[in-house]
């Protein structure tokens, strides 16, 4: 067996965390949707331990997933997180209810029975995550409870003869006072090993790709110049070395200077020659009169893989396309969870389902703070890797609406200050992601003793860890008024400038 946590996704805004808090403590976990799950698939897993993670459906009803088999044949330890607790519960001929009106927000539970779970706590009273509003009334035959709240519901029970432990709370969110360490725990008891190492990523990265390419493969790597592109490409270049060609679309939709930065970096820094090919005509062309971000992206990913298949046919061919994609692109384009599509990601949801390269994506398992730590072993620039995410659309989805020449420019010089003044103020590197957004609606101002009508940009900066959530950052009023005021002077078609402080969840971090 490997040391491989498998984590059931059931829908669960914070099911994503608990294979974050797993990876920080440097044991593996994947995710795998509830609708991906097989009896065949459960037969051959190999790893060490499951968890079923949470959900908003109810588990009171009598459409259960089909895992049954597989929690009761007790091969490997089973934790189960609130609507996973409900489940085993069930499964065990507990019984389930709905609760008086559940439980919400940060609770008190007390520890009542000793338990693995709890080793290392220093005690018996602990602050936890509620989310659930269906409870367990009657423990399965067998089982024992380990914790409950304030109000006497059941927060925790396990049956170790059983090999089952589930609680009520989510020890995945900060909320939870030593969430991460139970989690860990959970590991341990399994038997897993902390081998989920950056040197150990890396390797396991390349011998999969050693695996999955043939000894005369060509390639090609779409770079943005971006951590994630960077990063896939420093990685395949080590299988790959002179039969890979690193390429950069100048497609019309980048950021100021964009293009001659990133060459000029790659070159620089890790001695990589880009071939540049300008095809902006071509994009703005194919986008004309589409407002639907989703056909956008559409657009863009077919235009951008037929100029990437015609250029790589000038230069001799090549059998594989390599991409950075990592774990959010996957699960937003709900490729992974198999839940409703937040929205098509370039390197994932735009590309068209047939074409005449094969796709490699090497760090497709990765979150973004685990790109960054892989990159820094690989010897990569930290100026390269903080650099800001930028999407593979590029500007087109920060233009709401239909995307025209004329607003690119707008959008490109409006863009190019804010930035600018994120790195004098010394705010760049504070924040996770800033840019802004163009807005296609004009508002009444003066200037110049007389009436203006003009188009609004709204500023966006965020702070965020994995890019799953995020919230606005707090940029100082007298900083932000500096960039409006820039913005507003030096780019004539705009009049008006606000701030965006929506944090993700409820909205995303992009605007489409």
């Amino acid at each position: 067996m490997n040391d491989e946590l498998l984590i059931i996704d059931f829908g669960s805004q914070y099911t994503q965390l608990i294979a974050r808090r797993l990876r920080q403590a440097n044991y593996y976990a994947t995710v795998l949707p509830q609708a991906a799950i097989t009896s065949a698939t459960l037969t051959k897993f190999e790893g060490k331990g499951l968890i079923l993670a949470g959900s908003h459906h109810s588990a009171t009803t009598n459409n259960h997933p089909p895992i049954r088999r597989f929690v009761r044949s007790g091969r490997v330890p089973v934790l189960g997180i609130c609507y996973g607790m409900h489940l085993l519960a069930k499964f065990y001929q507990g019984k389930v209810r709905r609760g008086g009106g559940g439980e919400y927000g940060a609770t008190e539970i007390r520890l009542v029975n000793n338990s693995p779970l709890w080793e290392d706590s220093p005690s018996v009273h602990r602050h936890v995550w509620m989310s659930h509003g269906d409870e367990v009334h009657a423990l399965p035959p067998g089982c024992v409870c380990t914790a409950r709240s304030a109000s006497g519901t059941i927060a925790a029970f396990e049956s170790p003869t059983k090999r089952v432990y589930a609680v009520q709370f989510h020890p995945e969110v900060s909320h939870t006072v030593g969430g991460g360490r139970m989690l860990r725990n959970f590991a341990r008891l399994c038997g897993c090993r902390a081998t989920w190492t950056q040197g150990n990523i890396i390797d396991k990265i390349l011998s999969a790709l050693r695996a999955q390419v043939g000894a005369k493969d060509r390639a090609i790597i779409a770079l943005s110049g971006g951590v994630d592109s960077t990063v896939a490409c420093v990685l395949a270049h080590r299988v790959f070395g002179a039969r890979m060609t690193p390429m950069l679309v100048d497609n019309g939709l980048l950021r100021a200077h964009e293009a001659d930065q990133v060459i000029s970096a790659l070159r620089d820094h890790l001695n990589i020659k880009v071939h540049r090919i300008k095809a902006a005509d071509r994009f703005l062309a194919a986008l004309q009169g589409v407002q639907d971000p989703e056909k956008k992206r559409n657009i863009i990913g077919k235009t951008f893989i037929r100029v990437l298949e015609e250029e790589t046919q000038k230069l001799g061919g090549a059998d594989w396309l390599i991409q950075g994609t990592i774990y959010p692109d996957v699960i937003e384009s709900a490729a992974l969870v198999g839940t409703q599509v937040i929205k098509s990601h370039h390197n994932v949801g735009g590309l068209p389902t047939k074409m005449k390269l094969r796709l490699l994506e090497p760090i497709r398992v990765l979150f973004k703070d685990e790109v960054r730590r892989v990159g820094a072993k690989l010897g990569i620039a930290r100026a390269l890797l903080w650099r800001h995410p930028f999407p593979g659309p590029g500007l087109a989805v920060r233009i709401i609406g239909e995307v025209r020449p004329h607003y690119v420019k707008i959008l490109r010089a409006a863009d190019h200050i804010y930035l600018e003044e994120l790195h004098q103020a010394g705010y760049y590197t504070k924040v996770s992601q800033a840019f802004c957004v163009f807005l296609p609606v004009r508002s009444v101002g003066v200037g110049g003793d007389a009436r203006s009508y003009h188009y609004v940009i709204a500023l966006r900066a965020v702070l965020s860890t994995d890019f799953m959530t995020a919230r606005a950052a707090a940029l100082p009023a007298q900083l932000l008024q500096k960039i409006a005021t820039r913005i507003i002077n030096e780019v004539k078609e705009v009049g008006r400038v606000v701030y965006d402080c929506s944090s993700k969840p409820p909205a995303t971090i992009e605007w489409e």
